[in-house]
């Protein structure tokens, strides 16, 4: 491919919700194209786009797919995506290696959750944006109102680019809005009307041909052609392509209007990092190396496939190249096209191109390439946890390598330790995701594991102020243990100014302190007159810390306080680090008891999307869960988003509630907001299983 290819490069991601025929329609284009054999089919399990076995056993993507052909004399790279929003990573990630995105609309479902957030996700990557409307045989299909409801919700740049002739099963072909033809007289909408609309929108990328046709003058269709990827690259234009992809309906005419409307590499200006300092990135093969991993595949032959995408410069197999965060230059390995699960070796790739290559350990999803590094990809934040172990005794060393593996593989899931509870609790987007992952160790690393649901991560806290002392005094033979601590503790807000808080009219003698930021825990050394020795004091810190960690009202990290030691007592001959450390350590518990220590949990902010027939059903319930309603707004195509804060104890399985009680219409986003105080009534009950469960062990 030489460098006045670049141009001819037009890379795309089908996205959109669940169902609507993403993989069928990337698998006929291919098809169409002559670049796979037929037929292929997501039902018969031979889909180019659904080859894991858990897509072929399940009948929908869980991995996103990277696939090309050649047509209209362009080559086309086709990401195939999953249409559940518990792998909306694989969207994000696919949305940064491309320059269009095709959000695939079922002509009988409609606009669906995962459609409005594909599209969103679409906008906020900054790529050109496209719409496909599948599945026009359906007999539900009403492209008018269908049409209708997308510029509705989307706007005035939602325009035909080509209209279906016929409707549901009477559907015989499309016909373009951009050549106008004379027959089309059954149109599902008036074809001069959308002709005109599509003119109208991608004129306004030209001032000097705006000017002409308010002034009368028509362009001629090849002027417009010339216009379309700019227009869409603006995003002033956002075309509507009809198919029926299993009718073979409307492909050849979706790869022809993608050769002229999906923009060119060159067609967006993307910004990097360069030694701190944003820079424009040069799609061109002479400049230099600007690459990104944006998908990791792990085959069950344990062979790491790392997907890049070249945006400058080229690559070839053996060249050494800088990679972020390895301090030495690393040799690539072979470059791979990839179509699908198949691979074929290339010897070298250049900027606009999608390539794979294999077993490089230091290549990890958004990792750069190069000496100007792309931004990071932002991908959600797994809230839904299940704490897992091996089932079998022996496998907790495998079952660590397979989790990784997933890790890898999988930005949206994430592996924790509690310091706590000593569980190990995978972290997903939904009990779906966690799911499919339990049954991706079965099938493909041949491991069975127990899950159960983690222990919500409370935190201790206390209420006044208060002091006192503790002597640790051991005498058993030999040389004893000694030590002698006294104790104030403070309760500090959690947005308070440290600086303004540490000061010598909180703390006159305060000769040290040192603040942990992560349990806004502030610890001070107002020790006068050596009566706790100076080598004796990082010993008191890290015993003050260990009982932070312990917690005293039932075992869980305390937060949110200020702990002064300010006198104490040794001896010489039986003080040591241990008995201080010790002294430390219980009498933090003492004094903690006299400040009404308390139980604080963790609130969650939750974004919830339904219908607006529902929404009272969320205000209802989000009542019924102690949380709070902080408000709504309307997000088009009669929908709503409620904004709620409520305990996270009460929401660890909503996504099954919201399923239920909107008939599967509702989808919902959750971040971690602040702690609060534990209802007195919940707080007693947390205790006491405490108690139980120190008392059992």
């Amino acid at each position: 491919m030489n460098s006045q290819a670049v141009s001819a490069i037009r890379n795309i991601v089908f996205c959109g919700h669940g169902s609507a025929g993403k993989s069928t329609l990337v698998d006929q284009l291919l098809i169409s194209a002559g670049a796979v054999s037929g037929p292929r089919s997501v039902d018969a399990g031979n889909s180019i786009c659904d080859s894991d076995e858990l897509e072929q056993h399940h009948r929908h993507s869980i991995d996103s797919a990277v696939t090309h052909c050649e047509a209209n004399e362009k080559h086309f790279t086709l990401i195939d995506t999953p249409g559940y929003p518990e792998f909306l990573g694989q969207v994000i990630a696919a949305l940064r290696a491309v320059e269009m995105a095709c959000v695939c609309v079922h002509a009988g479902d409609g606009i669906q959750v995962n459609t409005r957030r594909t599209f969103e996700e679409a906008g906020r990557a900054g790529v050109g944006r496209g719409i496909v409307v599948t599945r026009l045989d359906d007999p539900k299909a009403d492209f008018g109102t269908l049409l209708h409801d997308m510029q509705e919700l989307w706007g005035p740049a939602v325009v035909a680019f080509n209209v279906p002739l016929g409707q549901s099963e009477s559907l015989r072909g499309v016909a373009s809005a951009l050549d106008l033809p004379i027959e089309a007289r059954d149109a599902a909408i008036n074809l001069a009307h959308a002709h005109e609309r599509l003119v109208e929108r991608i004129i306004e990328t030209d001032e000097a041909l705006m000017e002409k046709y308010f002034e009368g003058e028509m362009p001629d269709p090849a002027t417009l052609a010339t216009l379309l990827h700019k227009a869409v690259a603006a995003g002033t234009f956002i075309p509507v392509f009809c198919t029926a992809a299993t009718s073979s309906i409307g492909l050849s005419e979706l790869l022809a209007g993608l050769a002229l409307a999906a923009p060119a590499p060159c067609d967006l200006q993307r910004t990097a990092k360069q030694a701190g300092d944003a820079v424009p990135v040069s799609c061109t093969p002479e400049g230099p190396l600007v690459a990104q991993v944006f998908k990791t595949r792990i085959d069950p032959f344990v062979q790491k496939l790392s997907y890049l995408r070249i945006f400058s410069g080229s690559l070839s197999k053996d060249q050494m190249v800088h990679v972020q965060g390895v301090r030495k230059d690393v040799k690539m390995h072979p470059l791979l096209r990839c179509q699908g699960s198949e691979t074929e070796a290339i010897e070298t790739a250049q900027a606009g191109q999608i390539v794979a290559t294999a077993k490089m350990e230091d290549l990890h999803i958004g990792t750069s390439l190069g000496d100007i590094t792309m931004p990071s990809i932002p991908f959600p934040k797994p809230m839904v946890g299940l704490a897992v172990s091996a089932k079998t005794r022996g496998d907790e060393k495998k079952l660590a390598l397979s989790l990784n593996k997933l890790v890898e593989e999988d930005p949206t899931f994430q592996l924790s330790r509690d310091s706590q509870t000593s569980e190990l609790v995978m972290n997903g987007m939904s009990d779906l995701h966690l799911q499919l992952l339990r049954e991706r160790l079965a099938t493909r690393d041949k491991l069975e594991v127990e899950t159960h649901d983690p222990k919500i991560p409370y935190r201790e806290t206390i209420s006044s102020p208060a002091e006192g002392s503790y002597r640790h005094k051991k005498q058993s033979g030999g040389r004893g243990q000694f030590g002698e601590v006294h104790i104030r503790v403070y309760p500090m807000p959690h947005d308070v100014d440290i600086n303004e808080f540490a000061t010598k009219s909180r703390f006159p003698a305060m000769r040290d302190h040192h603040y942990d930021a992560a349990n806004n825990f502030l610890w001070v050394d107002s020790v006068v007159g050596a009566s706790i020795p100076g080598n004796f004091m990082p010993a008191v810190e890290k015993g003050f810390k260990e009982r932070m960690g312990k917690g005293v009202v039932a075992g869980y990290q305390l937060q949110d306080l200020a702990a002064e030691v300010h006198f104490g007592k040794h001896h010489p001959v039986d003080s040591s680090e241990a008995a201080f450390k010790i002294a430390a350590s219980l009498g933090l518990r003492e004094v903690v008891q006299k400040a009404q220590p308390s139980l604080l949990e963790p609130l969650v902010t939750l974004h919830i999307t339904v219908p607006d027939d529902h929404v009272g059903d969320v205000y209802s319930d989000m009542s019924s869960r102690g949380g709070r309603v902080l408000g709504s707004e309307s997000v088009g195509g009669g929908q709503q988003t409620v904004a709620c804060q409520v305990p996270l104890r009460c929401v660890s399985h909503y996504d099954r509630t919201l399923s239920s009680m909107t008939g599967g219409q509702g989808s919902y986003t959750m971040e971690f907001s602040h702690y609060e105080p534990v209802p007195q009534n919940i707080q007693q009950e947390i205790i006491a299983s405490a108690k139980i469960a120190e008392e059992e062990d």
